[in-house]
């Protein structure tokens, strides 16, 4: 490893010297007249029509997608300079590692969301950048170039730009040497401290607007007079809208929020009745779901009530429309640091009056909103909201209009742009899908991850609001070394990055959860203000009003995933975040993972701590995501994998080299956990895929491989060890508390078979004593899937002794060492015998693979009793269905495989991740081989 300079600045990109900069091998006079010979380079780039036709081009006239950009560093739109970026960051690197090597992050994380930077602007989803920093410093080295393609809010920079913080390693539990800036944990040295440089990519634009405030470096104390000289002139203008009278006083005093209630008719009496008035309980603590009309006396249900509309004419679109029957109800204002609700008064009511005739005459964003799945929930149609300018009370309309116009005066482009992320921060809270939330101190509430517009809505003080807001920014600005040299931003697809192949040194991903959230379309939200917006063709996302399923999601994530194995440097690392409880949706990423070409070594667990409001509020809520680290595999193992794939050393190659990227131990606690990837079974899977997707059939059957593991190969507690590993497991297991083991849960038949794999490997057993034990298992079992009987299972995997011969060593060693009476004895002695009798065990390698065939056989004599009838198939065996599949690949009967799938249900098809293997290779193929008849 060569190290010049651990702690010396590096040679940047852009170099200020006493105001000139130097930015790709260009000097300018100062910073804004290198931004404008860029955006003169990128108007012109604009112009050409086949730039805008790269996948995920945004939509946005040229004005405004210049307005967002900084160019070489940012653009609204996919980013030409990367490639110069890149290439002048690997001409600077630091480090040079002669032979890189990493064993995949398999450390379960739980990092918190409450760092400043991580709150300083909000979006639907995040991954803490403490989190994000464990796995740059375990992966990479200071200068190393890393990528995040769904890029979201940018904490992937941030992270990337903390590495050069001592203070913020520490905080994570690492030993920082100052004298040569190593980094150790548990006394062994694993990284160095040192900026890494970060390529943030996202579809959305106001994501990645969103990761420019987060990353760039500002004028603080600039930024500050700005923008509080902006809120004072708002203030001055329009403070009185948010002013009202305290009644125990007589002051004027400032208004925290105003609460605004949907008035409904009574569906007894048809009287109107305000929401509020008659479901809030007097001390305004508390909502109830039954009250009484005050009216008729007739309890009522708020599902039982009658929406009641208001006609007005919309000042933007002229036209006549409807809106939900609003008033005001109360007015929470402070005494003596105590929030005091009062009603609101004759003062309060005129100042709505008033505010009315300002507001004619305004700029607000007024685009109309596209069907959306965003406007099919969350109350959104009894809402009657159809463009953007609806979600906003007229008080708030008119202060955040002059906000806006004031921030976009400024000529500054960094300090501009600053001032719009302190702004559009609070779009959301200061929106009517704030809700009001008795007992609630916390005064901005809206429904994340959704439109949502509650019956009683709270209008926040913009003022109060932006003056909290604006410190957080300041704190979380002054908290962290910002350089633009660490990064480059490009709104796009991932799945065209526009990066020379093998430049990458390592990715971090947090990609959409399929149909968890829907991000174009709550970005739409903020997005209007800007005037440039999402291409949704390219959103990775299940959603019906798009008319894009589950195949369409996983297509559009194995095009990244495959862009993402094109640009990763062979033998590095690729780590994705996912959070989602449908097994699909799970199967359908590591499959995409598969196809891309990258293979799987660990899955292991991110924690944020602080819950999402779905997975606090949903019992199918994940509330910790999950995290896969893969490889892209070196190129002198695919060379050598290509002259010997046909032969027994292609498959003890793969092997091999597979065993060296797995983890040798995974710890909690201080106690061992039983890592799965090293499972026989699991190799064998990886082993299978890896020759499918290759398009070669495996030259080893699963018995002769698991026969052949145990002789080549080190087996301890039931994990697969290279000879030097196992030394390893042997030294930490002696220090470890104990070694967890794996559950195995029975739903089908490959699992009942390796659950009495286990059983009979620890204690060969008679039936009377398996079936019991057997029926508890039951309870899981797949709906889809044949219910075999017991015997059935045992006749076609296990063998029963007879009694006829010497015992088998497997029961004689099990009888012995629980006997005493039983010890010592040959194995022909009765005795031994007796207690042999009927003991179900597993069978030797020779038996074994003769119950191999003869199990395949009637396999798949049942595999085309499927593929004879012309019925969809709602019961079946799924194991013959497996076996017919492998059969009808390995013969290129491409076709023959998708009608037998075609008559699967859709959830089997896309939760067994083997099925969907082939499957998916079949329909890959034959559209090949039909690319070659035309």
């Amino acid at each position: 490893m060569q190290q010049d300079s651990l702690f010396s600045n590096e040679n940047s990109l852009q170099e200020q010297k006493v105001g000139q900069v130097t930015c790709l091998g260009k000097t300018f006079d100062n910073d804004q007249v290198r931004r404008e010979y860029f955006l003169a380079l990128l108007a012109e780039k604009l112009k050409d029509p086949e730039f805008r036709k790269i996948e995920g081009f945004p939509i946005g006239s040229d004005e405004n997608i210049l307005n967002l950009s900084d160019p070489p560093f940012y653009t609204a739109c996919p980013n030409p300079w990367i490639e110069d970026i890149v290439a002048e960051w690997e001409s600077k690197s630091l480090f040079r590692e002669e032979k890189y090597h990493r064993e995949p992050f398999v450390a379960d994380v739980s990092e918190g969301k409450q760092e400043p930077i991580y709150n300083a602007h909000s979006y639907h989803t995040k991954v803490p950048h403490k989190a994000i920093m464990r796995y740059f410093l375990h992966y990479t080295e200071p200068g190393d170039i890393v990528l995040d393609g769904f890029s979201g809010s940018g904490m992937a920079g941030v992270a990337a730009q903390m590495c050069a913080s001592q203070e913020e390693i520490r905080k994570l539990g690492y030993i920082v040497d100052t004298q040569d800036g190593s980094v150790s944990s548990d006394g062994v040295v694993f990284s160095h401290v040192g900026a890494r440089k970060c390529i943030l990519n996202d579809l959305s634009p106001s994501a990645n607007n969103i990761a420019f405030g987060s990353n760039s470096p500002i004028d603080v104390t600039r930024l500050h007079k700005i923008a509080n000289s902006i809120l004072s002139s708002a203030k001055e203008k329009y403070s009185w809208m948010f002013k009202t009278n305290d009644p125990e006083t007589g002051n004027t005093v400032d208004v925290k929020y105003y609460v605004w209630s949907e008035v409904l008719q009574c569906s007894s009496c048809s009287n109107d009745v305000v929401f509020s008035d008659n479901a809030l309980s007097e001390d305004y603590s508390k909502v109830s779901d039954n009250f009484q009309c005050k009216h008729c006396g007739v309890t009522l249900n708020k599902k039982d009530l009658i929406p009641v509309y208001e006609k007005y004419i919309d000042q933007y679109s002229k036209k006549m429309l409807e809106r939900p029957k609003r008033v005001m109800t109360l007015v929470c204002f402070s005494r003596k640091r105590r929030n005091i609700i009062k009603k609101p008064d004759e003062h309060d009511l005129n100042i709505i009056n008033e505010v009315m005739k300002l507001s004619e005459s305004i700029y607000f964003p007024s685009n109309e909103i596209p069907d959306m799945q965003m406007m099919r929930v969350g109350r959104m149609k009894p809402s009657k909201i159809s463009q953007i300018n609806h979600f906003y009370y007229d008080k708030i309309r008119i202060i955040l209009s002059y906000l806006w116009q004031e921030a976009n005066s400024i000529d500054d482009f960094g300090i501009r742009e600053a001032l719009c992320y302190w702004l559009d921060s609070h779009f959301v809270n200061l929106s009517l899908r704030n809700r009001f939330r008795p007992g609630v101190s916390f005064p901005y509430n809206p429904m994340a991850g959704v439109f949502y517009v509650p019956m009683m809505s709270s209008e926040a003080n913009p003022f109060i609001a932006y003056e909290n807001k604006l410190e957080r920014i300041l704190t979380a600005f002054n908290s962290i070394e910002k350089c633009k040299d660490n990064f480059v931003i490009s709104c796009g697809s991932a799945s065209n990055l526009k990066i020379r192949n093998n430049t990458i040194d390592y990715i971090f991903t947090d990609p959409p959860f399929g149909e968890n959230i829907y991000y174009s379309d709550l970005n739409f939200f903020i997005e209007a203000w800007r005037g440039v917006f999402t291409n949704v063709e390219k959103e990775a996302i299940i959603d019906r009003v798009k008319g894009k399923d589950l195949i369409t999601y996983i297509n559009i994530m194995c095009d990244s995933f495959k862009e993402y194995f094109r640009v990763l440097k062979p033998g590095k690392w690729i780590t994705v975040e996912f959070s989602n409880t449908q097994s699909s949706v799970w199967n359908g990423i590591q499959t995409a993972l598969s196809n891309a070409g990258f293979i799987v070594a660990g899955v292991s667990i991110l924690d944020k701590i602080t819950n999402t409001f779905q997975a606090v509020n949903t019992t199918t809520a994940v509330k910790q995501d999950l995290v896969i680290s893969a490889y892209k595999p070196n190129s002198d193992f695919e060379q050598r994998f290509k002259a010997e794939l046909n032969t027994p050393d292609g498959v003890w190659d793969f092997i091999f080299t597979h065993l060296n990227y797995l983890p040798v131990t995974k710890q909690q606690n201080g106690t061992l956990v039983y890592i799965s990837e090293r499972d026989p079974r699991i190799l064998y899977d990886q082993l299978v895929a890896y020759y499918v997707r290759s398009g070669h059939p495996v030259p080893m059957s699963s018995i002769e491989f698991q026969t052949s593991i145990e002789q080549r190969l080190v087996i301890q507690d039931g994990m697969v060890f290279l000879p030097e590993q196992s030394a390893e497991y042997a030294r930490k297991k002696i220090l470890a508390k104990e070694l967890i083991q794996a559950s195995l849960f029975v739903k089908d038949e490959a699992t009942a078979i390796s659950w009495l794999t286990q059983l009979l490997k620890r204690k060969p057993s008679v039936f009377s004593d398996v079936n019991p034990l057997f029926m508890q298992q039951l309870g899981g079992w797949s709906k889809n899937e044949i219910v075999l009987d017991l015997r059935e299972l045992l006749t076609q995997n296990f063998l029963c002794y007879d009694g006829q011969d010497e015992v088998p060593d497997q029961i004689h060693s099990y009888l012995s060492s629980n006997w005493k009476e039983l010890r010592n004895l040959p194995k022909n002695d009765p005795a031994l015998i007796a207690k042999a009798k009927d003991r179900w065990y597993l069978p030797d390698p020779n038996k074994a693979s003769d119950l191999e065939r003869l199990r395949e056989k009637s396999l798949l004599k049942e595999f085309e009793e499927y593929r004879d009838t012309k019925k969809k198939l709602k019961v079946f065996r799924i194991e013959a269905v497996r076996a017919g599949f492998k059969m009808l690949w390995e013969r290129q009967e491409y076709p023959a495989l998708i009608a037998v799938a075609d008559k699967l249900p859709n959830s089997i098809l896309e939760e067994d991740p083997v099925l969907l293997m082939y499957f998916d290779q079949a329909v890959t193929l034959s559209q090949v081989d039909t690319d070659n008849e035309w």
